[in-house]
């Protein structure tokens, strides 16, 4: 069985998106990143899949996570490394 896939919506300048990088390479975690100011199309994308419009956006597998908040308090709660593997 492997990882599901992390997907995360981000901005190079965002300070969350940068805490969220943080978690999850501490984790050992692969995150495929869209950037929401050079992507066509990626935030217009990221409203329609979450209804949000902050980054980041965060998708482990077909789960919406949400921001970088909602992926520390997952991880405070120890449901993170559930969703991880």
């Amino acid at each position: 069985m492997h990882a599901p896939k992390v997907l995360m919506y981000v901005t190079d300048w965002c300070p969350y998106c940068e805490r969220a990088r943080s978690l999850l390479a501490a984790k050992g975690v692969a995150v495929e990143e869209i950037d929401v100011e050079s992507v066509p199309g990626a935030r217009e994308e990221m409203r329609a899949r979450t209804g949000r419009d902050t980054v980041p956006q965060i998708f482990i597998g077909q789960t919406h996570v949400g921001g970088s908040d909602d992926l520390q308090a997952l991880d405070a709660d120890g449901r993170l490394d559930v969703l991880l593997n």
